[in-house]
């Protein structure tokens, strides 16, 4: 599981996707978002500017993305 600590109050899901290294671009955060290949908080969700919180989870490929502040 990868942590992402956030420095502001949150983080957009196509961002978190390529800080924790999971996708190469924000073309291709866009591209896997956008297919509804990326669940948070355990549903689709297909906003590649939705808004991550603290204790939020992401998950994509079989890899989880941990939000904390």
């Amino acid at each position: 599981m990868e942590i992402i600590k956030l420095k502001e109050d949150f983080i957009k899901l196509g961002q978190a996707l390529k800080a924790a290294g999971l996708v190469g671009s924000g073309v291709e955060a866009k591209m896997v978002i956008q297919d509804g290949l990326v669940e948070v908080n355990g549903e689709v969700d297909t906003r590649r500017g939705r808004k991550l919180y603290d204790g939020d989870v992401v998950s994509f490929n079989g890899e989880t993305i941990q939000i904390e502040k």
